[in-house]
């Protein structure tokens, strides 16, 4: 069991703007006043400059691209729908957007199919729709694999009981906590947990201040401690600049990178890169149109395949 992938599928956006469905809750999202068609070239010209930095350093990257016809100005977002696991299971998810439930396509498994990945059973989670709950893939859950837990700040898109589910089906150890930000002086739900936390092989970048309970901050604390990894604290002004929104990856010869956005990368402090780069290399590229219209980063673009070849 690895905590990392050397291969990741994206999905590249043909209607990429900003999602007026999820800016009900993702305060990160802004409107840019640009044309939907300039936000869309900019957003392709940012995802592949993105791709090509990732493939330099040996990252595997399957690019699908989106469905005009679907009308999915987030699809460039598929961490929210699915995860694929090592055993061949593949997780399908509830989305609190009615316009992205539309990303759930089968042409990306028969893609991955394609590319000689074997898709066992898929374990779908999507009739929750139907009541209002939501769970919205590796946004709302943290994987930490080798270790079998999973963490996971409840919110409008990560509802409890379904989280214990998920758990159950994929027998990990819930971790379950809030986290808040704030907007216009009050303290609101942060919409998905990869925006305040990111977990490494052997370290976490996490924005503790935003766990406002003391007791579920400790329970977070303790749970990571007790696995050996190091904590990178960020601040919530760095969250804001998506520094908590990054993934590491595998590329050449297993090396691994902490993958993030370029507004990321400066908003760390010299001491906080130098840690992280005590563990592994940095690789930064702009998104500014993706995080600004978006509300996501790096690690949203990105779905670790995790599937048994054939």
């Amino acid at each position: 069991m690895s905590q990392t992938t050397n291969t990741i599928l994206m999905i590249r956006p043909v209607n990429f703007r900003m999602n007026e469905q999820t800016a009900v809750n993702n305060y990160f999202q802004e409107d840019l006043n640009l044309k939907n068609a300039e936000i869309n070239a900019k957003a392709q010209a940012e995802f592949d400059a993105f791709v090509e930095k990732l493939r330099a350093v040996g990252v595997q990257v399957i690019v699908e691209e989106d469905d005009k016809l679907m009308d999915t100005p987030d699809s460039i977002f598929p961490n929210n729908w699915v995860s694929f696991h090592e055993n061949g299971d593949v997780g399908l998810y509830p989305m609190f957007a009615e316009n992205r439930r539309r990303e759930r396509r089968d042409e990306v498994f028969i893609r991955l199919e394609s590319e000689g990945f074997k898709i066992e059973n898929i374990i779908d989670y999507t009739s929750a729709e139907e009541e209002g709950v939501f769970l919205e893939g590796t946004g709302s859950l943290l994987l930490d694999r080798v270790n079998s837990k999973a963490y996971c700040a409840l919110s409008p898109r990560a509802d409890e009981d379904l989280f214990i589910e998920f758990c159950e089906d994929f027998e990990y150890t819930p971790i379950i906590f809030t986290a808040n930000q704030t907007v216009d002086g009050k303290r609101l739900p942060i919409y998905h947990t990869n925006v305040m936390m990111c977990l490494a092989e052997e370290f976490s970048v996490i924005c503790l201040d935003s766990i406002d309970d003391k007791k579920e901050r400790k329970h977070v604390i303790k749970n990571l401690k007790s696995d050996g990894k190091t904590i990178i604290e960020i601040t919530e002004s760095q969250m804001h600049h998506f520094a908590g929104n990054m993934l590491q990856v595998q590329g050449h010869n297993g090396q691994r990178y902490l993958v993030m956005s370029k507004a990321a990368h400066d908003s760390l402090t010299p001491k906080q890169i130098a840690t992280i780069e005590s563990f592994c290399p940095i690789v930064s590229s702009s998104l500014e149109t993706i995080e600004t219209c978006g509300g996501g980063s790096a690690r949203c673009m990105m779905a670790e395949v995790f599937l048994p070849k054939n």
